[in-house]
């Protein structure tokens, strides 16, 4: 494999995306790697259950041949074959993000000869990976832009740490990524905060929603959703803003013996800060849309580019990612304090 491509999975903020990431490009591309020190700088390192997922997803989505990996591997060569859509269901057998599988497979999905429907079961709302809300409300808006469409499905709901959620993604695929331009967010049309309750006193949530209140956003803005088809727990403030040119949102998980104050406070700043930026697009979409941009750039689709507020190191070492696989120009200007022009192509 005289193109095999290594990649080192300790660089920059040294966790799963590199991996999830890297097998979706190697999927698109066709191009082999070798990844070592595999979630490096994370308390756990190597793969864990969700991550061990989506190597075999796409494995099994693109008839990939893999080095044997388990629970805890460092190592990883992945030597990609021909993508084929089609029906796939994805059994995680954790609480781990059923989101985050899904970003494994979706990129080459997308560019799929034929249609998919992924049923992938595990965790749905889980801290540090976007939740399915987010995927759907704000994310797929912009991918059905540059040519797929995406219809995304909540079966059931599933907590951390119970995990047992389910997911289903249909996928009309297109042969070709277009650009995008994002560069303003246009008007508020509307702002929504919404607590997902399953399971908890009903005085958690009320507390919540008082604090809501007190933080600027109305009687009518505010809203309690009982989840009753959950097999756990769960507590999950989400904060959505409808703007004319984006949708962008917000979440703070309730985790047992943290205050409701807190959490609160923890994602009304998220949106105060987006919110003061004035960018179109918030950190972790910055992030989200990368992949598909990077492709789109790789392509010779044109250049894309959008707005942001300062970027995350998670981003920064995605953007290496992305260049080392497609061999594209990605570039960051400050034009202010608080915003970014970001470019590929």
């Amino acid at each position: 494999m005289s193109d095999l491509l290594l990649i080192d999975g300790s660089q920059g903020e040294g966790g799963g995306q590199i991996l999830r990431s890297s097998l979706a490009l190697s999927l698109v591309t066709g191009r082999p790697f070798k990844m070592e020190n595999i979630r490096a700088n994370r308390k756990k390192p190597g793969l864990m259950r969700q991550h061990l997922t989506a190597v075999k997803a796409a494995a099994t989505i693109s008839g990939s041949v893999v080095s044997d990996v388990e629970i805890g591997s460092q190592t990883l060569v992945f030597e990609p074959g021909s993508v084929s859509g089609g029906n796939y269901t994805f059994h995680i057998g954790s609480a781990g993000s059923a989101s985050l599988v899904l970003q494994t497979v979706l990129p080459a999905l997308m560019m799929a000869k034929t249609p998919s429907v992924l049923t992938i079961i595990g965790g749905t709302h889980n801290p540090m990976a976007p939740p399915f809300d987010f995927l759907q409300k704000v994310f797929t808006p912009f991918v059905n832009r540059l040519g797929p469409n995406l219809k995304m499905e909540l079966i059931h709901y599933g907590f951390f740490p119970a995990g047992g959620g389910e997911i289903r993604v249909h996928v009309q695929p297109a042969q070709k990524l277009g650009p995008l331009q994002l560069l303003k967010r246009g008007e508020l049309i509307s702002r929504q905060a919404r607590i997902l309750d399953s399971r908890l006193p009903e005085q958690v949530v009320e507390n919540e929603r008082k604090l809501l209140l007190h933080a600027g956003w109305s009687d009518s803005e505010v809203k309690i959703e009982k989840v009753l088809n959950s097999h756990g727990s769960g507590n999950v403030i989400m904060l959505q803003l409808q703007m004319e040119e984006i949708t962008e949102m917000f979440t703070a998980f309730g985790i047992r013996g943290v205050p409701a104050q807190r959490v609160v406070q923890e994602v009304v700043d998220r949106y105060r800060l987006y919110w003061n930026s004035k960018a179109p697009v918030g950190e972790f979409l910055a992030d989200q849309l990368l992949l598909p941009l990077g492709i789109a750039a790789w392509q010779n689709s044109g250049t894309s580019e959008f707005l942001t507020g300062p970027l995350s190191g998670h981003t920064v070492t995605h953007m290496e990612i992305l260049r080392q696989f497609l061999d594209i120009n990605i570039t960051v200007k400050e034009c202010s304090a608080n915003q970014f022009l970001v470019q590929t192509g």
